[in-house]
Parts: C-alpha cells; structure tokens; sequence
C-alpha cells in the first residue's frame, strides 16, 4: 500500500464515520414524532417516488423556468455519483477496482457520459449562482453562505473532474481520451509542461477531487441541503391521497393537544423539515404572504427544523424544550400571527416539488394555542361560543335555517322515500345573499324532478371552521352529532352547496365512520343537464364572465372541469380564466375560519383577488361557494367596481337558463 493510499484511506475512514454519525444525531430526532403509516400501498409509493422525485414532476411544473435547470443538477448529480463512488473505490483499491478494467466499449462510453455531464453540471452550477447573485425572485434566501459553500464545492469537483483527466490525458494516461471531448480540450492547455509537472499537477488535482468530495459529504447534513439525502424518501412517504383533511384528535399524546412543541408533530412533519430545499415557492404561492401577511410557509418549514435540531437533544433526555415553538422572536420559533394568517388554502402543498404537507402543522399549532393555551384571536371567542350554542358561526336561532324552505316548499328529508339529503350549510340557509344560492338549487333539483329533502331547522353546522382553527374538540362534537343524525335519519346521498361543507362531510366525516355518498350541487347540476333530465330553455346572460375556482372545491378535492362545463351550457361559451387558476388558483381570502377573522396586516386577500380577475375587464365573477360570494362582494365594494362586476354563484346562472 502506497503512502497516498494509506493516507486517503485515514481521510475517507475519518470522512464516512463523520458523514454517518452526523447522520445519525440528525435523523434520530425524526424518531420524536409521533406515530404516521406512511408504508401502506407501496406499489403507489414507489410510482410516486419515481414521478415526483425521479421525474421531478413539479420541479419543472408552472411559472418556473429555473426548475429545468435543477432537473439537469439532479440527474447530472444521480450520473456522477457513479464516477465519484468509482473514485473514492479506486482510491483504495487502485489496483482492483477501476472503470478501465470494464469492456472497452463500456468503458469509453461511460467515459463520454461522465465528460459531458460533468461540464452540463458545471454549467448549471454557473445558472444558479447567476440566479442568485443577479436574478433571484423575492421568494427566496438568494446570497446565502449556505448555497454558495454548496454550489462552490459541486463547482471545485467539476474542474477537479476536468482538470485530472485533462492532465491524464496530456501524459498519454488515458485511454479513453477519444471520448472525453471536454477533458482533452483541458489536456491542451497542459500541453507544454513538463511530465514532471504534469504528474504533479494531476495529483493535486486528484486531491482537491478528494477533498472536495469528502467534504461535500460531511457538510451535506449540516446545510439545506440535507434534502439531498430526504428529498426522494420524503416523496416515498407523501400522502397517497390529498391532503384535504386533518389528522383527528386521537392523534395526542399524555392528553396533550395540538402541537405546542416539536415533538407533539408526527414523524413525517419532522422529516418534511429536513426535506425542504428552501425553493420558496410555497412562499410565492400563499395568499396570505402574497398580501402582507406574517406568514412564510418556507420560513415555518424551516423554523420547524431549527426548533427540533435545537431542542432534539434535551427531549430525548426527558428535559423541557429550551426554544419554544409558537411565539416567534428568534429562527425557530414561529410566530403566533403567522400561525392565524393560514387559509388553509393548501396552495403551498399543490406547489411543493418534495411533497412537504404545510397546512397540517400549522392547524396542530393552532390546537396547541385554541385548546391548550386558550390564546386565539378574540372575534373567534363569540364564533365558538355560537358554534358551540347555536350551531352556527353568528349565533342565530335554529329556527331561522328553514326561513328559506318557504320561499321554495322545500320538503324535508323522509327516511326511506327521499333520495337526497340537501346539505345547505350554515351560509346557504342563514346569510341573505346566499339564500339565493340555496333558492336557486332547490328550483333547480325540482325542475330536473329529483327526490330531494332538508332538516330544515334541524340541520347544524358541519364543523369546518372549529377544526381548521384548531377547535378539534367543538368538531368532534359537532361531527358525531352530525353523522348520529344523518344515519338516524336514513340518509345515504347528499347534495353539499358550500365547498367547505363538501369536503368536510366527504372527507373529515370518514374519519368518524361516515360513509356518505356526497356529491357538490355543480356536480349534479351538470350530471342531469348531460342526462336529460334537466331541460335548459335559453342561454343565460351574464355578459362576460370570468370562473374563480374555490380552493376547498378545486385544488383539494380536483373538481375543476365539472362548474366550466356548467357554465359553457348555462351560457353558450366558456368562462374567462384568471391567470391563477385551476391547481394554482388563488385564495378568495376565507378560508382556515379567516372568513371569521379580520384581516389587518397588508392587503385584504379577497381585493387582491378581485383586482386579478378585473384586469380581464369582466362583467361578471361566478363562483361555486357561498363563502366567495361574500368575499367577492365585499372585495369589489372596496375598489368600488360593484357597479360595474356582479357576483354569481353558478346556480343561480344555470336559473336563469331555466326560466
């Protein structure tokens, strides 16, 4: 054994003990969490895993050019990392293990690979530090030490690459020098020095290879970039399903609610801190933080890590938390008006290239807050006082639900003889603008001759708001008293006009042991237009419309085509399209029970939303929630445009072609 082998085995042996042990003191901390399967269906897992992670699915999605650019460092990354295992092996081994004992043919070929792809490497490093020191968006930590070490060191391994195989090439050393166009190019730069010198020049390249390399390694776990070691994993273990719905409140530990301190989170909330790449594009997707707002999904991501990194240690030890999640002041540490800016609008999720799961950590904290530290924004102590007395956000006597039933004769809900359970939800039969809607589809169910009933006063609030504030206690009432109520009651159908209603009974109930068949009021409309049991005399007029898709209709529950297509046969032509739209739309503001609280930091999310939809110059805005209605109204009298742009919800469009 040479010395310089001798010595690089010291190197290597000292560099992986210290790579894994790091490691270890990170990753062991995941082990806090609380339990999550994340190991079910693993066929799907591993086609996710090759999809979003592999096939950088999202990462080159959307309005994000640069994302092809880390698409090439990914996979440049994926190709080099045979080439540099093949290094550091034949650094030890250099008389057994080496590429050009391969088949000649193999060998060249790998040859080539590895010369180009180090140089697109190289040149993607260069794109990325432009972007940062000349074009970053304001999304991003742009001149970071971080990213610069990072982006130095893969840098220094690229001209390392060349500038060895360069100077291997100038001695005559190598023997696929024919395929190594880059590497040859470099060898004639080296073409007048001497052998001696030569050798020399090689070594020292060698050894700044080696370093580079090992040093690369040991700094991976202590950077962001540690997502290179999480970020395909963490696509393994994203939710097979949306995330459309909360984890129950039998996810406590020592009767201990929400998540006041790391370790009350699940495991995978844990290692979603370790996987974010800091791309920002939650950030620049948030309505909250696009308005003004305290909130910055990357920013609670990683103070997520910062907190279990820092308080890790001593909770294995069975000591207190020294640095406190929630309250914000100092890195790891969140603040508490961050935590309430949530809409839960789940535009972070759609647009997250590892699948990291933002919305869920911030409802744990609000529980934390709601039920254990009783801290919450003060309009919130009469809405759960109404919800709790009165079933419904403003406290208005039950009896005033089946106001709306007279206008129409709504019949009520016969067990065994009514197909339908008609679900208006607290807004639909409460709130005066939004008993049109309600009107609306009950003419409409009638025309088309569907067997449909309400409860009529007896109907309750589903819930939706208690558990995206973190009320989880006031739901899980109001849940089982719900599903106790529409099993007695014989229901198995039932047609949902509030989107936040829909996805709560569809999806939340499950949790409880509900299983209902529930079906949103755009849903069926449509369906009994294409089957014929629903005539449309005439087309309706609304001038100009543009569609704005509801977040919890939309981008958690993917119903996107179904109200266009409503719309196109209501009115004979497709709707205008905002530019945000569809997976990507924008939030209308009251969502997470933000319907219910003031906003008053930066800008009112519903007027940034009205001010997109206005730059198509429409002459009507139509929605598919009871909750945008209001917001949109609102929105367009604060710009005062209400004279100009109506708000429509699309039943009352698809009346008008009915009359």
């Amino acid at each position: 054994m040479t010395a310089q082998v001798t010595i690089f085995a010291i190197v290597f042996a000292v560099a992986v003990i210290f790579f894994l042990w790091s490691c270890w003191q990170r990753f062991s901390l995941v082990a806090l969490g609380l339990p999550d399967n994340r190991i079910d269906r693993i066929g799907l897992r591993i086609w996710n895993m090759l999809l979003y992670a592999f096939g950088q699915k999202r990462v080159v999605a959307g309005k994000y050019p640069f994302g092809w650019n880390h698409f090439v460092f990914f996979w440049c990354f994926l190709i080099l990392l045979i080439a540099n295992t093949e290094f550091l092996f034949h650094g030890l081994f250099p008389d057994i293990i080496a590429l050009s004992k391969l088949p000649e043919g193999l060998y060249h070929a790998l040859a080539l690979i590895f010369d180009v792809v180090s140089l697109l490497a190289l040149i993607a490093v260069i794109i990325a530090i432009s972007r940062r020191l000349w074009f970053a968006p304001k999304y991003i930590e742009a001149k970071t030490v971080d990213a610069f070490v990072i982006l130095g060191l893969v840098a220094t391994l690229m001209i390392a690459f060349f500038s060895l195989h360069g100077s291997g090439i100038a001695l005559g050393e190598e023997a696929a020098a024919a395929w190594m166009p880059i590497s040859s190019f470099v060898a004639t730069l080296f073409r007048d020095l001497p052998a001696v010198t030569l050798a020399n020049v090689k070594l020292i390249f060698w050894w700044v290879h080696a370093f580079a390399l090992l040093g690369f390694l040991c700094y991976l776990p202590y950077s962001k970039h540690m997502h290179i070691l999480t970020s395909i994993p963490n696509c393994f273990f994203k939710s097979i399903d949306k995330v459309n719905t909360q984890t129950p409140e039998v996810f406590k530990k020592d009767n201990v609610y929400g998540a006041g301190r790391v370790d009350r989170m699940r495991w995978k909330d844990l290692f979603d801190s370790y996987s974010c790449t800091e791309c920002g594009r939650c950030t620049d997707n948030c309505p909250a933080a696009n308005t003004g707002k305290e909130l910055n999904p990357r920013l609670v991501i990683h103070d997520i890590k910062i907190n279990l990194l820092h308080n890790g240690k001593l909770i294995k030890q069975g000591k207190a938390p020294e640095l406190s999640l929630i309250g914000g002041g100092k890195e790891g540490s969140i603040k508490e008006d961050a935590i309430w800016a949530c809409t839960t609008c789940g535009a972070c999720m759609e647009v997250c290239p590892v699948s990291i799961e933002h919305v869920p950590k911030l409802v744990y904290m609000r529980r934390d807050l709601v039920e254990m530290q009783a801290k919450f924004p003060d309009e919130l102590l009469s809405l759960f006082e109404n919800l709790e007395n009165r079933s419904n956000p403003w406290g208005i006597i039950p009896a005033e639900r089946s106001r709306w039933v007279a206008e129409v004769n709504a019949p009520s809900f016969e067990k065994d003889k009514t197909e339908y359970l008609f679900y208006t939800g607290c807004a639909g039969s409460l709130d005066t603008r939004n008993k049109r809607n309600t009107e609306a589809i009950a003419r409409i169910l009638n025309a088309a001759g569907v067997s449909w009933g309400t409860f009529g006063k007896d109907e309750k609030c589903c819930g939706d708001s208690a558990r995206r504030l973190g009320n989880e206690y006031l739901f899980d009432r109001m849940a089982r008293e719900n599903i106790r109520m529409m099993q007695e009651a014989g229901v198995k159908k039932i047609i949902v006009e509030c989107p936040h209603g829909y996805n709560t009974i569809k999806n939340d109930y499950k949790q409880f042991g509900a299983d209902f068949e529930v079906i949103h009021h755009a849903e069926l409309i449509l369906q009994l237009i294409e089957s014929g049991k629903l005539q449309l005399k005439n087309k309706a007029d609304a001038g100009k419309i543009i569609f704005h898709d509801s977040c919890y209709l939309g981008r958690y529950n993917g119903i996107f085509d179904q109200p266009r297509k409503l719309i196109e046969k209501a009115t004979g032509k497709a709707p205008m399209e905002m530019d945000r739209r569809r997976e990507t739309s924008f939030c209308c503001g009251a969502g997470g029970g933000r319907m219910w609280m003031e906003e008053t930091e930066g800008t009112r999310i519903n007027i940034a939303r009205v001010t997109e939809a206005m730059k198509s110059d429409p002459d009507t805005i139509c929605v598919c929630c009871p909750y945008c209605v209001t917001m949109m109204e609102d929105g367009l009298t604060d710009i005062k445009a209400s004279d100009k742009v109506k708000v429509i919800e699309i039943s009352e469009l698809v009346e008008k072609a009915i009359k």
